[in-house]
């Protein structure tokens, strides 16, 4: 029987494969000689480092196409070496002076113990709160509990972050109002029946008054990148962990001055409210933080949280 008879395809297509093979193999070749770079854009997030082998020349570059702020604040800066509007010299001085560590106190064991236990205490008695007083709150409170979040760490200490306090009631209802039209198409649309499902219990839906009643709202953005004094920019590294990290501690300091309040993720809301308070392109909504006194008949979902042995695994 004829070649057409056992293998149809490659009786018909056999000039193009032959072609692609010679292109393939040649293209290959090339590469090894370093002769043509290959360029990853930049949004692939992959390392230079991890992509570049021994024969091949990898050159991550800017992508020509539009990029909204939000992906152009997730930006992947691997490749800093290579891009003019970076400045290779440390932000930090290079002579930066270490000191003795003259802040650090010493406790007894016993003391130790006592203070750890207290902590445990105080913060097991957190609770995420939605129903909350319009009573006023010391502004002088609110600078402290962000300053206490700015004490967090960052990669080489870059602080990316930047905490927006509003507390004018007109901005509030506009926040609001960005808010529960994405969480209403949320909960319907793009959540799907599990997730809401699993908040039923928690009674949460997308109005959101405690964004009008608490007398402050905390917006946390994370910077994907600074600038140096000579307009240069400057890579924060890290820069999602280390807000993260910060946010915690002002969840901490907030509960620890006696008020309350809860997480909030408001998806698809970035854009919009970042446009709102007219924040720059490098810089991301991560949190909001409503913040203040609970209402007098505010209730809380009857939770438990997971006990020791369920959290901590040990290697002694």
């Amino acid at each position: 029987m004829s070649l057409e008879f056992y293998f149809p395809f490659l009786s018909t297509y056999w000039p193009q494969l032959i072609t692609m093979m010679f292109f393939y193999f040649g293209v290959q070749h090339l590469m090894k000689l370093k002769i043509i770079t290959v360029c990853i854009p930049w949004s692939t997030g992959i390392s230079k480092t991890a992509q570049e082998g021994p024969t091949t020349n990898v050159r991550l570059q800017k992508p020509t196409k539009f990029l909204t702020p939000d992906q152009e604040a997730d930006m992947d800066y691997d490749a800093v070496e290579e891009n003019p509007q970076f400045n290779l010299s440390s932000a930090l001085p290079e002579d930066l002076a270490h000191v003795p560590l003259h802040s650090y106190k010493q406790y007894s064991e016993e003391t130790m113990l006592q203070r750890s236990a207290e902590f445990y205490e105080t913060m097991n008695n957190r609770r995420t709160v939605r129903y909350f007083s319009s009573k006023p709150v010391p502004k002088g409170i609110i600078q402290n509990v962000v300053r206490s979040a700015a004490t967090g760490p960052s990669g080489a200490h870059t602080e990316p972050w930047t905490f927006v306090v509003i507390s004018d009631p007109t901005l509030k209802v506009q926040v609001r109002e960005i808010i529960e039209e994405e969480e209403k198409v949320n909960y319907t649309r793009r959540m799907g029946g599990q997730w809401t499902t699993d908040l039923r219990p928690l009674r949460t839906n997308w109005v959101k008054e405690y964004l009008t009643t608490a007398p402050y709202l905390i917006l946390v953005f994370k910077q994907a990148y600074g600038f140096n004094p000579d307009g240069t920019k400057k890579v924060h590294y890290y820069n999602e962990i280390s807000v993260g990290i910060a946010s915690g501690i002002l969840l901490t300091a907030i509960h620890n001055a006696g008020l309350v309040t809860l997480t909030s993720t408001p998806l698809n809301c970035g854009p919009p409210l970042k446009a709102l308070l007219g924040r720059p392109a490098n810089e991301k909504l991560m949190l909001l933080f409503p913040i203040g006194y609970p209402a007098q008949d505010a209730t809380v979902p009857d939770l438990h949280r997971k006990p020791i042995h369920e959290v901590m695994v040990t290697y002694d």
